[in-house]
């Protein structure tokens, strides 16, 4: 669950921040992919470590 949460976040604000610097509709799709990517394998971290911790 922290883990799609945190990709669709992440895709959101990559696409956001791509939007902020003028970017093409392919760049907002790169910039939201790599984002998402990034926010969904810190979100896995996190959900190992609450795991972990319980």
């Amino acid at each position: 669950m922290i883990v799609i949460t945190a990709a669709i976040f992440g895709a959101l604000l990559g696409a956001l921040r791509a939007r902020q610097h003028g970017g093409s509709r392919l760049d907002m799709a790169q910039w939201a992919a790599g984002f998402a990517i990034l926010f969904a394998v810190i979100g896995m971290i996190a959900s190992i470590a609450i795991a972990r911790m319980a």
